[in-house]
């Protein structure tokens, strides 16, 4: 694996009774969906006490250089680890697959990357078309500007229609226009599973299934899933996240140590709200094996918040 960038040592969680590192790896900045700049978003983890972050934008590595150039030059008590979210299509389910400690520049990675930025405008363009027949006009601009030379993305028409009137809020668009089966919905070409492994492993990182409950599959579906990424040789699966329901978070870290994958965690943040926040309730239950135990400073192992 790449060794993460590393700036100063890393902040300590006050609220526990001893200190230990708050590892945030899921994150977003404006180069996708996020609303925060790279810039804005290490300061914010920063406030959040978070000690290690990483960006791990849709598709895209934009904001990496812009992120550890921010560390640099404001000496952050913060370690940034390179990452991306790539997305990918199983058994007809779009799975998204992180991967932590990449080398941006990795040919591999590079070329991936690449493919999947064609797909992805393709995919929006026609997004707005459609959208255009239902009589709404300027839907793949207005998501463009948005975007502010980011990565296109659903959010971002989403938001878009929003502004233009045609819903309420994100969760009435999505219902009404941009789900499965709905006017502005256009099945995804994603690149796959094992694609994206191979393109993380030959770029020195981690690959790791990102958010396993938000796929809305069954148990047994899960599972096969789940089965499937460890015998394409995936590392790790998220377990922990700021907002889960009920016992999920020991339903995942069973997954965990049923199919000898690694344990990661990751707030998914995009912006700032109440309930998803930088660092926020992320630890992990016992008996698994976090994912950064297997990084290659192992001077910076801390001890680790268990429950």
């Amino acid at each position: 694996m790449t060794s993460p960038t590393t700036a100063s040592p890393s902040a300590d969680d006050q609220t526990s009774g001893t200190a230990f590192k708050i590892y945030d790896l899921h994150s977003h900045t404006t180069a996708s969906d996020g609303y925060l700049t790279p810039e804005a978003l290490v300061a914010r983890a920063v406030e959040m006490r978070v000690g290690v972050l990483a960006i791990t934008d849709h598709d895209s590595t934009e904001g990496l250089a812009r992120a550890a150039q921010a560390i640099a030059s404001l000496q952050l008590p913060l370690q940034l680890v390179n990452g991306v979210e790539i997305s990918t299509l199983w058994e007809n389910h779009e799975i998204h697959i992180v991967g932590l400690g990449i080398d941006p520049e990795h040919p591999a990675m590079v070329s991936l990357l690449k493919s999947q930025a064609e797909l992805r405008q393709q995919r929006a363009q026609e997004m707005g078309n459609r959208l255009a027949k239902a009589r709404i006009d300027g839907a793949w601009e207005g998501a463009l500007r948005l975007a502010q030379g980011g990565a296109v993305t659903r959010a971002h028409f989403a938001r878009f229609l929003v502004e233009f009137g045609a819903a309420d809020n994100i969760a009435q668009v999505f219902k009404k226009y941009l789900a499965k089966g709905k006017t502005g919905y256009v099945p995804p070409q994603w690149c796959t599973i094992e694609q994206s492994i191979g393109a993380i492993h030959q770029s020195g990182g981690q690959a790791v299934v990102a958010h396993p409950g938000r796929y809305d599959l069954s148990t047994k579906w899960l599972k096969r899933l789940l089965a499937y990424f460890a015998e394409q040789g995936g590392d790790a699966m998220e377990v922990a996240q700021c907002q889960q329901a009920p016992n999920e978070r020991a339903q995942l870290a069973a997954y965990a140590r049923d199919y000898h994958l690694l344990a990661s965690q990751g707030s998914d943040f995009h912006q700032p709200c109440s309930w998803i926040e930088l660092g926020r309730k992320l630890w992990l239950p016992a008996g698994v094996e976090p994912v950064w135990q297997h990084w290659p400073v192992a001077a910076e192992k801390p001890e680790i918040e268990r429950v």
